[in-house]
C-alpha cells in the first residue's frame, strides 16, 4: 500500500438540469468566500454541486427553483444552453436537502474540472447564492501496515504488554520491541493507563465516522445497530441500490483496479473503522481477551460514511450533524447524541465556514459535541486539508515512540495537539526497518472482501492518532459526571488538551509543528475534573 496515497478522489454524483429564463449575472467570477474550487482535482470528473442559497431566496425553498438556477449558470459558463445543453447530457437534476440546509444537484454528463470551475462561479455569480462548492469524495487517512504477517488471531491477556506502548506515560522507559529484539525508550506515550485510574469514559459516546465496525469478541458493539450508513449511492455503498440503511455495520470497502479512477490499483477491505473503534474506547479491557480501548467503559456509535472509493462531503457533513443529536432529513433522530465525535478522515481543500463540513462540524459543536479530526499523512500543512482545517475542529498531528512527529504526518499552526500515530520504522525514522513499536495495534478482520475472521493488526497514520484523542476527551468529560460537574463545553476541552498537554522529548524541526505538545491523558483528566 502506498505511503501517501491521495486521500481525495473528486468524482461526484451530482447532476444539474435544463433551466430556463433568469436574470444573466455577468461572467466575472465573484469573490471566492462564495465558492471553494480547491477541492477540485485535474485528473477527476465531477457531476455534481453543493450549494446553499440565501435565506429568503426563492431557490432556498423551491427545488425547481434551484434546478433553474444551476442550468442558467451552466449557459453562462458555456457548458451548453437549452438544446444543446440537453444534446451534451448537461440534464440537472435535483438530489436531496442537506442537514446544513444546503441543496445537492446532480448533472448527467460528468464535467472536467476546468468545467466544474467555471460552473461553480457562475453559480456563485447569482446573488441568490451564499456558497457553492463540488460534492466530492474524501478517504479514510490511510493507515501504513506493517509488512509481513501484519496480524495475529489468537488473543491473550498479553497483548497489552506487548503491543500498546501508546498507552504508557512518556517517561523513556523501556518497552520491549519484538521485531528489534531490543528495548526501545518511550518518549511517546499518552499517559493513558494512568487516567484510568480516575475515569474509564463511563456516561460518554463517541460517534466513529469511517467504514463501520464489523463483528469482534473483543468489542463493545451494544450502538453497533444503533448506528447509521450515510452512505447514499450504491456504488460507495456496496448495496444494490442508492439509499441509507440503519446500522453502523461495515461490509467491506474493497476496490478493483481503475474503480475509484485511471490508474488506481485494486485494493483489498481496510477494516479502518474497526480498528479506530477499537483504539478510541470499542475494546473490552480487564476481559482476559485481546487489547484495551482508551475510553473503554465509553460507547462507542459506528456511523458509516466510508465505501468503496471513499465517502461524499455531502454525506459525512449528514452523519456529522446526525451523530451530534441534530436532524437529517429522512433518518430516524439519533437516540444516542455524541459528545464526541472521531473522525480519521480527510480530502485535498480548504476547510471555509460556508462549506458543508464547516457548517456541520460547527453545528456540531454547538450542540456540545468535541470534533477530533486527523491531520493527515501528506507530510504538508494541514490547513491544505479538509475537516482538518475546519474551524473548531481539534486537529490531530502524529508522532512516534521516540516522540518524534511522524514523517507522514501533516503539521503547521491548525494543528493542536499530537497523539500516538506510530513511526513506521526503527527510531521513528522516514526509511529503514519497521518496528512493531512503529504501529499502533488493535482490532481488524481477516477478511479481504467480506468480512471472515475477528483478528487485530498494527496500522500507522493520524488515522490512528485521532481515536486516542478522542477517547481522551471521552475520559475528561466522564470524570467530569463522576464528579457531579457539568460538561465541558467543546472550547474548554480543547484548551485543557493544549495546557496538559507533554512537551515531545524531540523538539518539531522549522515550522513542521504539531500543536502544544503529545496528549496526556492523566493531565488531561486531572485538568478536567478541577475545573468548577
Amino acid at each position: 500500500m502506498s505511503m501517501h496515497r491521495k486521500w481525495l478522489v473528486a468524482s461526484l454524483w451530482l447532476a444539474f438540469g435544463t433551466s430556463a429564463m433568469a436574470a444573466d449575472f455577468g461572467t466575472s467570477p465573484p469573490p471566492s468566500s462564495k465558492f471553494d474550487v480547491s477541492p477540485l482535482q485535474s485528473d477527476q470528473t465531477y457531476t455534481g454541486f453543493i450549494v446553499t442559497y440565501r435565506n429568503g431566496s426563492s431557490e432556498r425553498g423551491n427545488a425547481n427553483a434551484a434546478v433553474q438556477n444551476v442550468g442558467v449558470a451552466a449557459g453562462r459558463a458555456k457548458l451548453g444552453g437549452g438544446a444543446t445543453a440537453f444534446a451534451r447530457g448537461l440534464n440537472v437534476h435535483y438530489g436531496r436537502k442537506l442537514a446544513t440546509g444546503a441543496d445537492l444537484l446532480r448533472t448527467e454528463r460528468a464535467l472536467s474540472s476546468t468545467e466544474a470551475a467555471a460552473l461553480i462561479q457562475q453559480i456563485a455569480a447569482d446573488p441568490a447564492v451564499e456558497f457553492v462548492e463540488p460534492e466530492y469524495l474524501l478517504k479514510k487517512v490511510d493507515g501504513i501496515k506493517p509488512a509481513g504477517a501484519a496480524t495475529f488471531t489468537v488473543p491473550n491477556d498479553q497483548y497489552y504488554a506487548s503491543y500498546q506502548w501508546d498507552y504508557l506515560a512518556a517517561t523513556g522507559a523501556n518497552f520491549f520491541d519484538n521485531t528489534l529484539n531490543a528495548n526501545v525508550a518511550n518518549w511517546g506515550g499518552a499517559n493513558i493507563q494512568q487516567a484510568w485510574s480516575l475515569a474509564d469514559g463511563t456516561g460518554i459516546v463517541i460517534a466513529s465516522l469511517d467504514t463501520g465496525v464489523t463483528n469482534h469478541p473483543d468489542l463493545n458493539l451494544s450502538l453497533a445497530n444503533a448506528g447509521y450508513d450515510f452512505i447514499s449511492t450504491a456504488s460507495v455503498s456496496g448495496r444494490s441500490t442508492n439509499g441509507r440503511v440503519a446500522g453502523g455495520w461495515d461490509t467491506g470497502d474493497w476496490v478493483t483496479a481503475g474503480q475509484c479512477g485511471t490508474g488506481q490499483p485494486a485494493e483489498d477491505s481496510s477494516w479502518h473503522g474497526t480498528h479506530v473503534f477499537g483504539t478510541a474506547g470499542g475494546e473490552y479491557t480487564n476481559n482476559s481477551t485481546g487489547m484495551v480501548g482508551t475510553a473503554f467503559g465509553a460507547q462507542v456509535l459506528p456511523v458509516r460514511v466510508l465505501g468503496h472509493c471513499g465517502g461524499s462531503n455531502a454525506d459525512i457533513a449528514d452523519a456529522i450533524t446526525w451523530a451530534s443529536g441534530g436532524s437529517v432529513s429522512g433518518v430516524p433522530a439519533n437516540a444516542h447524541p455524541a459528545q464526541v465525535i472521531s473522525m480519521s478522515l480527510g480530502g485535498s481543500g480548504k476547510c471555509t465556514s460556508g462549506s458543508v463540513l464547516g457548517q456541520a462540524i460547527t453545528g456540531a459543536i454547538g450542540r456540545g459535541a468535541t470534533v477530533v479530526v486527523a491531520a493527515g499523512n501528506s507530510n504538508a500543512n494541514a490547513s491544505n486539508y479538509s475537516p482538518a482545517s475546519c474551524a473548531g475542529a481539534v486537529t490531530v498531528a502524529a508522532t512516534g515512540i521516540t516522540s518524534t512527529r511522524a514523517y507522514y504526518s501533516n503539521y503547521g499552526s491548525l494543528v493542536a495537539i499530537a497523539a500516538p500515530g506510530g513511526g513506521v520504522y526503527k527510531n521513528d525514522a522516514s526509511t529503514g526497518t519497521q518496528a512493531t513499536t512503529g504501529f499502533i495495534w488493535s482490532t481488524i478482520n481477516a477478511g479481504t472482501t467480506t468480512p471472515t475472521t475477528a483478528t487485530y493488526g498494527g496500522m500507522a497514520g493520524t488515522s490512528q492518532a485521532t481515536p486516542h484523542v478522542a477517547g481522551v476527551v471521552a475520559l475528561m468529560q466522564s470524570y467530569r459526571l463522576a464528579l457531579g460537574k457539568s460538561l465541558l463545553t467543546p472550547a474548554q476541552v480543547t484548551s485543557l488538551l493544549k495546557s496538559s498537554a507533554t512537551a515531545p522529548h524531540v523538539k518539531p524541526s522549522g515550522s513542521k509543528t504539531i500543536g502544544a505538545g503529545i496528549v496526556n491523558a492523566y493531565a488531561a483528566v486531572q485538568a478536567a475534573g478541577a475545573q468548577p
